[in-house]
């Protein structure tokens, strides 16, 4: 038994590092690993093809595809690219508000829409106005760095904002009401200490040269290009209600109504389509992000044959077992699920290691163990650019753009950039997720 343990995982780890050397066949190698795992369990006797399925939290997918509906309408009420403008002329274009301003309406975004909607939002914007000041490479490079950390931590703070809250949500470990009660202050705690570092200790700043006439100008040539762009109130309206809808169903509807949060998800999402019919049809024929559905769909997969192997509950007995008491067998649970993050993302490490948090919550208080593991999994997934689910899509989007600086030398965004504010944003978030769950336990 123990090597069919270690076969399923090691398919598992080798479908996950392919797909990271490889994106651009990730969803064939991920789809191929789970063929594999399922026809391999069913083969070894291990579980069938329907027991593994049915090991798939099914709400879970739908509430992604609920929530990334919903967000594709509130995004074409075109409030986000508007507020990105406003936010740019309350900064006046100088470099450390612009820095403080950009990174907190990055975190305020996120925590209600996913880290790829929000990135694409904000990011063009301020890349307009890198592009019309001219700014220097370091302060380019811990700008961007820092709005992804923002990314991630606003992502965390809500459990609608990223793919393991919305796990924790949708698998009924936590409510609504408690996830946000406990990962929003600490979330909030990190962005600002993250900003406070940066800003004072850092000072990437510093290197941007002052020019009154140069911040004039970009903030007239902003407002230029966006002079045409009108907020759509027909469409931001009832996504606003339906989101207010969807909060308070989740915070105050009974569980003994049977409406569960993936049914609130669709509702609101119905209400958001439902505003504009026409559009709404052509949301669901062209915008259902089904490459994301179907790679979840695959990972969920895997790590069903993994868990049906009985390897996380071995690997958490065995963590149980260690003789370092309850409080150091967290920390050494938070730090390898920051760890494991930083190296597969944040996607495939909450689905395995929600099984081991499992175990270890058993003979204790549930909650803050699993907002320990989510904090964890967002600091690891400010480690390395490759882990963000944002990452790529921003250095993509930075190299597109073409930025220079005022000596003509061309600015880059890339892993090595990245390395800087990644250790500070890890070290950070991490050491607020160990020092809470201490804290909460004691």
């Amino acid at each position: 038994m123990l090597t069919q343990q270690w076969s399923f995982a090691v398919l598992l780890v080798l479908a996950l590092v392919l797909q990271a050397v490889l994106p651009r066949h990730r969803l064939l190698i991920v789809m191929a690993g789970a063929a594999l795992a399922c026809s391999g369990a069913s083969f070894l006797g291990i579980a069938s093809v329907s027991a593994v399925f049915a090991g798939v939290p099914w709400n879970v997918l739908l509430i992604l595809v609920a929530l990334g509906l919903f967000t594709h309408r509130l995004a074409a009420s075109q409030i986000f690219g508007l507020a990105s403008v406003a936010l740019v002329r309350l900064a006046r274009a100088q470099p450390v508000a612009l820095l403080v301003l950009s990174a907190l309406g990055t975190f305020l975004v996120s925590s209600v829409v996913n880290n790829l909607t929000a990135l694409m939002v904000l990011l063009p914007v301020l890349l307009t106005v890198f592009a019309l000041s001219g700014v220097s490479q370091r302060y380019a490079a811990w700008s961007l760095g820092v709005l992804l950390v923002a990314c991630n931590l606003g992502g965390a703070a809500t459990p609608i904002g990223d793919f393991p809250a919305v796990l924790l949500l949708g698998r009924g470990t936590l409510s609504f009401e408690r996830y946000l009660s406990d990962a929003l202050p600490v979330t909030f705690l990190g962005i600002v200490l993250l900003l406070l570092v940066v800003v004072l200790a850092v000072r990437p700043a510093r290197d941007v040269p002052a020019s009154v006439l140069g911040k004039r100008l970009t903030l007239v040539t902003l407002a230029q290009l966006y002079r045409g762009v009108r907020l759509d109130w027909s469409l931001l309206a009832p996504c606003l209600g339906a989101l207010l809808a969807m909060v308070i169903g989740w915070l105050m509807l009974p569980e003994s109504w049977g409406i569960s949060p993936e049914l609130v998800a669709w509702l609101g999402a119905g209400i958001a389509l439902l505003a504009r019919p026409q559009q709404g049809e052509l949301a669901l024929k062209r915008s259902v992000d089904v490459e994301s559905a179907l790679f979840l769909l695959a990972l969920f997969l895997m790590v069903a044959v993994v868990r049906e192997t009985g390897l996380f509950v071995s690997v958490a007995n065995w963590l149980v077992a260690a003789p370092f008491g309850h409080a150091g067998q967290l920390v050494i649970f938070l730090i390898a699920a920051a760890l494991l993050t930083g190296l597969f993302s944040a996607g495939p490490s909450m689905a395995a290691l929600l099984e081991v948090a499992d175990v270890l919550a058993v003979n204790h208080e549930a909650a803050p163990i699993y907002i320990g593991l989510a904090l964890a999994v967002c600091a690891g997934s400010s480690l390395f650019l490759t882990a963000a689910t944002a990452g790529p899509l921003m250095q993509t989007l930075v190299e597109r753009a073409g930025l220079k600086d005022l000596q003509g030398q061309r600015l880059s965004f890339g892993f090595r950039e990245f390395v800087p504010v990644g250790l500070l944003g890890f070290a950070l978030i991490l050491s607020l997720a160990i020092g809470r769950t201490l804290w909460v336990i004691s």
